[in-house]
């Protein structure tokens, strides 16, 4: 698909795509989710592209709040219900079709955007209805590296991916000697 090669902005929902969709409860009632390093590194092999990045979410979390910061992601639409209203204002404002936008998602409440998107992605455990909809479905689950399969799929359809790599090759050289 050369779809690919247009993409300024990559967004993704939260849970099941950034963590596995599980939520554990403390015994406080706090909530607490886990993210994949993988996936991290991924958004910041993105953002060393130039790409732009945004998380879409149907809830709002202080740890999505924290990673989003950890990582630097540009956008960040919380407690989102109507999602494909949120991923269309973002690309309007950021002056971009939804042509040139990818995003991933796992379940019916992001079936729209996934359709819509111009490349929409699935983790391998995305519901059948997204998965079919998607022109990237991941090998991997959410939450265990599909963001960052992802990732990489698109530098390398973008003819990025070696650049990138050279640049962290240049900087783990840098930390070596």
């Amino acid at each position: 698909m050369d779809g690919w090669r247009e993409i300024k902005l990559l967004a993704f929902d939260v849970d099941g795509v950034l963590t596995d969709g599980t939520i554990y409860y403390g015994p406080g009632g706090d909530a607490m989710k886990g993210f994949s390093a993988r996936d991290g590194m991924g958004i910041s092999l993105a953002r060393a592209a130039g790409l732009k990045t945004a998380i879409i979410t149907g809830r709002r979390s202080p740890m999505v709040e924290r990673r989003a910061e950890d990582l630097h992601i540009d956008y960040v639409m919380q407690n989102t219900s109507d999602k494909l209203a949120a991923f269309s204002q973002l690309c309007q404002d950021l002056g971009i079709s939804m042509g040139e936008a990818a995003y991933m998602g796992d379940d019916l409440n992001d079936l729209a955007v996934v359709a819509k998107a111009g490349c929409g992605a699935s983790p391998a455990d995305g519901c059948a209805e997204v998965r079919e909809a998607a022109s990237f479905v991941s090998a991997y689950a959410g939450g265990h590296g599909a963001l960052r399969e992802w990732v990489e799929y698109i530098l390398k359809q973008q003819h990025q991916w070696d650049s990138v790599l050279s640049r962290y090759m240049s900087g783990m050289a840098a930390v070596i000697q």
